[in-house]
C-alpha cells in the first residue's frame, strides 16, 4: 500500500550575494538543523538523505550532511540545474511513498560565483546546444548572458504574440519587491517604483537589470515522512505533498517558439498532471511560488500553470490577480527576483515558504486562510517539477 508524503519540517538560510557567504557546508548544515528542529526531530532520525546543488565536486552532499551527523545512511547527490532542489524534494516524495524510507531529508545548496551563469567545462558539448540552436536561428547573436537572451527571447515572442506592453514585465518585478519587503529571508527588500525597474540598466529586450534574478548563496531543506512516522512521532502541522510531477522537454523544446524553448511546454505537462492526480484545478489555489528567474518567465508561467486564460497575461497582472487581494497570490516570499536564487536551494526554498503559509507562519506575508498551495521549479536542459500541497 502506497503511504502519503508529508513535510514534517522545513529550515533554510538567508540568502547572500556571492563572495558574502559561509562556506556550502555551513549553510547547508544551518538549514538542515533548522528543518530537524522545525519537524522536532533528531539527524538519527532520517533514513536517507537526496543533496542537491549544481556547482561542486561530486560527494559534496555528503560533506554537508556529516554537519548534522555520522550515521552512514544513504546520500545522493542531486543535479538538475534550476530544479535541483525540487527534483531532490521528489526522491525524497517517492522514497516515502514507496515505503522505502519512513523519514528522508531533502537538502540543497550553492555557493555562487558572481556574474551571468557561464559554462563551466569548455571541452565538451554543452547540454543546451539543442536550445542555442533554437535560440540562434530565432533571436541571433548578441553580447548579453545567455539565460537573458532566452528567457527575454520569450517574453519578446509573447510580447509580440499578445500585445503585451513592456510595463508589464516590469510590474512583475515591482509585485516581487513589495512582497519581498515582508520576508526577513530575501536578499533585495527595498522596493521599487515601476519607473526605478524600466529605467535600470537594459539587460535584454525587453528585460531591465531589475526584471533578472540574482546569483545568490544559500541553502534549505525540507524534512519528508510518511503519515504513519508522522501520527507515530506527534508531528504537529505537517503539510501533505498531494500531488507531484516532473517532466522533461517534448518536441515542443526544439520548435520554432522561444516560449516552448524556455520550457513553457514541461511547465504545462506538469501542472496538468498534478491536477488531475489531486482531482482540482488551477482556480482552487491559494498561493503559489513560481520560477520567476526573469519576470518573463513569470509573465509566460501564468499561462503554462493555468493561472490565467491563454494570452491572458497581462490582464493578469493589470487587474492585480496575482498579489494580495487577486485570485491568487503569486510569490509571496518576493521570488527568485527578490529572494535570490542559489540553484540547488532554490526549490527547496519555495518549499519552505509555501510550508510556512500553510501553517498560517508566514507573518506579515501571510496569504490569508491558505490551505492548497502550488510550487513550479524549471530548470533549462531541462527539467521542470510541480508540486501541490495540502494543509489538512
Amino acid at each position: 500500500m502506497r503511504s502519503s508524503a508529508r513535510i514534517a519540517g522545513v529550515g533554510m538560510t538567508r540568502f547572500a550575494k556571492p563572495g558574502a557567504s559561509r562556506e556550502y557546508h555551513e549553510m547547508a548544515a544551518e538549514a538542515g538543523r533548522s528543518a530537524l528542529a522545525d519537524a522536532g526531530l533528531d539527524y538519527a532520525d532520517v533514513q536517507q538523505a537526496y543533496v542537491g546543488y549544481v556547482y561542486g565536486d561530486s560527494t559534496c552532499g555528503q560533506r554537508a550532511v556529516y554537519g548534522l551527523g555520522l550515521t552512514g545512511i544513504p546520500v545522493v547527490n542531486v543535479n538538475n540545474n534550476c530544479s535541483t532542489g525540487s527534483t531532490a524534494l521528489w526522491l525524497a516524495r517517492q522514497a516515502v511513498e514507496s515505503g522505502a524510507a519512513d523519514c528522508v531529508m531533502a537538502l540543497g545548496f550553492e555557493k555562487m560565483a558572481p556574474g551571468a551563469l557561464a559554462t563551466v567545462f569548455a571541452d565538451r558539448e554543452s547540454p543546451l546546444l539543442r536550445h542555442e540552436a533554437v535560440l540562434e536561428a530565432l533571436q541571433g547573436d548578441s553580447a548579453a548572458p545567455l539565460a537573458a537572451r532566452m528567457f527575454g527571447g520569450a517574453g519578446r515572442e509573447y510580447r509580440q504574440r499578445h500585445g503585451v506592453a513592456d510595463t508589464t514585465f516590469g510590474r512583475i518585478a515591482v509585485k516581487a519587491r513589495a512582497h519581498a519587503a515582508n520576508n526577513p529571508f530575501a536578499l533585495f527588500a527595498q522596493p521599487l517604483t515601476l519607473d526605478e525597474v524600466m529605467a535600470s540598466a537594459p539587460v535584454y529586450d525587453p528585460l531591465t537589470r531589475y526584471q533578472c534574478c540574482p546569483p545568490t548563496c544559500g541553502a534549505a531543506c525540507a524534512i519528508v515522512c510518511s503519515d504513519a512516522f508522522a501520527r507515530r512521532r506527534g508531528i504537529a502541522g505537517a503539510v501533505a505533498i498531494a500531488a507531484q510531477a516532473m517532466t522533461s522537454d517534448c518536441a515542443d523544446s526544439f520548435g520554432d517558439s522561444m516560449i516552448g524553448m524556455v520550457g513553457h511546454g514541461m511547465s504545462r505537462r506538469a501542472a496538468q498532471q498534478v491536477y488531475e492526480a489531486a482531482g482540482i484545478g488551477p482556480r482552487d489555489l491559494d498561493v503559489v511560488e513560481l520560477h520567476d528567474c526573469f519576470t518573463a518567465n513569470e509573465l509566460i508561467s501564468y499561462d503554462a500553470l493555468g493561472l490565467c486564460a491563454p494570452g491572458e497575461a497581462e490582464r493578469f497582472v493589470l487587474d492585480g490577480d496575482n498579489t494580495y487581494g487577486g485570485a491568487v497570490v503569486t510569490n509571496p516570499s518576493g521570488g527568485l527576483l527578490s529572494k535570490g536564487h542559489p540553484l540547488g536551494a532554490t526549490g527547496l526554498a519555495q518549499c519552505a515558504e509555501l510550508v510556512w503559509q500553510l501553517r498560517g507562519q508566514a507573518q506579515r506575508r501571510q496569504v490569508a486562510g491558505a490551505r492548497i498551495a502550488l510550487q513550479h521549479n524549471i530548470g533549462l536542459g531541462g527539467a521542470c517539477v510541480v508540486t501541490l500541497y495540502r494543509r489538512d
